[in-house]
């Protein structure tokens, strides 16, 4: 039976350094599917850290290898974009999958509800907190709670708080 290791990737909505911030993603990715048997990728579709990181994890598989590894999109509910537009998210994302608890919820708090839900599912977690505030920042500050392993590249190192 395979070992399937899950990363979870989670940041800010507003990046400055695109550029630095994809060569970053781009080596821990990497190193990760170097190492594993098999990883799923858990991205979301919230900004521009989600976009950095799903877009590196798909340069990455095409770059090295894709037969190990997976790239899921995790909606807390069906968008507009996404139910006008599921072939072309399918033909992007290994697979799309929609939260339901956090589709059942507020809208307010639905992204947090789907974020916690892809912290528990995760060994690893690959952020983009330069600032103690936001939605992403609880979403690791809880990470860290649950004993996840955490990786923040706008530090270069593991997250202290």
């Amino acid at each position: 039976m395979i070992g399937i290791f899950t990363v979870a990737f989670f940041g800010h909505r507003y990046v400055d350094d695109i550029i630095a911030l994809e060569n970053l993603l781009e080596k821990q990715i990497y190193k990760i599917i170097s190492e594993k048997e098999y990883v799923d990728f858990l991205v979301g579709r919230n900004g521009d850290f989600d976009l950095c990181a799903a877009s590196s994890v798909v340069r990455i598989r095409k770059k090295y290898r894709d037969d190990n590894s997976s790239i899921v999109l995790v909606l807390p509910y069906a968008t507009a974009e996404y139910i006008k537009n599921e072939e072309a998210y399918l033909d992007y994302y290994t697979d799309v999958e929609i939260s339901d608890s956090a589709s059942n919820a507020h809208p307010k708090s639905a992204i947090q509800i789907r974020n916690r839900e892809m912290v528990d599912r995760a060994g690893l977690i690959i952020c983009y907190i330069d600032h103690k505030s936001g939605g992403a920042w609880k979403t690791v500050k809880y990470a860290i709670e649950q004993g996840k392993d955490v990786i923040n590249l706008a530090e270069s190192c593991e997250v202290q708080y």
